[in-house]
């Protein structure tokens, strides 16, 4: 990957800081997309059987992102309490 105009560091450990923040930030951004598209299915969900299978992993993906200091556990809270509403709503609709 390349630098993206930086500046290219000279000492050895700015260069290992480098490769870790870079490995770090991939593997950030790909738990973070995980999140969004789990947040997603829930929001989109049809049936109340679909809805709840997806807060499921939704919920656990949260927990999981607010556990490794992905986003803040209060965020994670808040998000699972949002879908959670959602899903009752699909289910009052459904019934």
């Amino acid at each position: 990957m390349l630098n993206r105009g930086m500046a290219v560091p000279n000492l050895r450990s700015s260069k290992k800081r480098m490769r870790q923040s870079t490995k770090r930030r991939t593997a950030n951004r790909v738990q973070r997309a995980a999140v969004r598209t789990a947040v997603k299915k829930v929001r989109q969900a049809a049936t109340a059987e679909e809805a709840e299978a997806a807060f499921k992993s939704a919920q656990r993906l949260l927990d999981r992102a607010a556990r490794k200091n992905l986003i803040a556990k209060s965020t994670a809270a808040r998000n699972k309490r949002r879908l959670h509403a959602v899903v009752t709503s699909v289910k009052q609709r459904s019934s």
